[in-house]
């Protein structure tokens, strides 16, 4: 009975802060991820004649998606290289941040949406291990002052932990940024626990309550409708599951506002002409930037989505936030 009335507070209070959009639910005929048992929430198609903006432009609100995928599809192969090169190496930083507050345990399962090339969910994976085998040291240790009638008597418990095992589904739109993560992936010796699957953040093709925790680093901005987004992040996620959202931000700082800005629209589309032979799709992420809501508003449109305990963390003077919020 737990469940049922869960689920009926849930939309209740769901219900109350905000008008829900969903006309529909149904299942796909054929599931992409057959693990998760596959669906797909509609959502009513009323964007004709609508309205949204590509960076500083102005566009039909259909025509967004498609010019951001071939951004992406244009900046695959040249991803990492120009995220070193962009933050002078200091995403690692910010992506280390997010796990060490996200502090998963063995056993978690991740959903990684626009999760590109993979760099959140590889860091989960070494996190869990690396946590994994904590447990199994201090286990081992604590054996050692047990007696035989003592380690015979609870295999059980220790065979559980030995099969704790955490995996992460790379959800991304863009099959070519999904391609460059799987080669980084299987070159890096990642062979189990990674799963790779094309999917859109506003409709994801998974089922209800499926995940530990939600996480999507530097793409929610790129979303034509953030709010959708966010409802399909609450739905995927299990009671007491967590949203992580990894974002450039708002600096506060009047000095180190001026400092980003100029760096940011003079040296940036120039690097990415250099490096990655692409001018427009740079200087469309620096645009994305500045349009995205500030820590303040998107925590309120976090909170309005359904999930509770919402806050932020500021990285470096606000360039970045790392919000987090809890599926009730």
């Amino acid at each position: 009975m737990a469940a049922p009335f869960r689920c009926v507070v849930r939309r209740l209070l769901r219900d109350c802060m905000r008008k829900v959009n969903v006309v529909s639910t149904h299942h796909a005929s054929k599931p992409i991820y057959p693990a998760y048992g596959i669906v797909c929430r509609c959502y009513s198609d009323d964007s004709q004649g609508k309205s949204t903006h590509f960076g500083f432009e102005t566009v039909p609100e259909e025509e967004k998606a498609e010019r951001v995928y071939k951004v992406f599809e244009s900046v695959a192969q040249k991803y990492d290289v120009m995220n070193d090169a962009m933050s002078l190496g200091i995403h690692r930083l910010w992506k280390d941040t997010l796990l060490h507050i996200m502090n998963p345990l063995p056993g978690t399962r991740l959903l990684d949406t626009a999760g590109g090339t993979g760099d959140i969910s590889m860091r989960f994976l070494d996190y869990t291990r690396s946590q994994r085998e904590r447990q199994q040291r201090h286990s081992i240790r604590s054996q050692q002052t047990l007696s035989w009638q003592d380690m015979t008597s609870s295999p059980s418990s220790n065979g559980q932990q030995e099969r704790a095992e955490s995996t992460a589904v790379v959800c991304d739109i863009n099959k070519e940024m999904l391609k460059v993560g799987k080669d980084k992936a299987e070159k890096m010796g990642y062979s189990s626990g990674l799963s790779w699957v094309v999917g859109d953040a506003e409709e994801l093709p998974f089922a209800d309550d499926q995940f530990d925790v939600y996480t999507i680093a530097f793409g929610i901005r790129n979303v034509t409708h953030i709010e959708q987004a966010l409802e399909e992040a609450l739905r995927v996620l299990k009671p007491g599951g967590r949203f992580m959202c990894l974002e450039f931000s708002k600096v506060s700082n009047p000095i180190l506002s001026s400092l980003y800005d100029a760096y940011s629209f003079q040296l940036i589309p120039v690097l990415g002409e250099v490096i990655a032979g692409d001018w427009k799709s740079y200087q469309y992420l620096v645009e994305s930037i500045r349009r995205f809501p500030d820590q303040e508003t998107f925590k309120g449109m976090i909170e309005d989505a359904g999930f509770f305990r919402v806050q932020y963390f500021n990285l470096t003077g606000g360039v970045v936030a790392i919000h987090s919020g809890f599926k009730l």
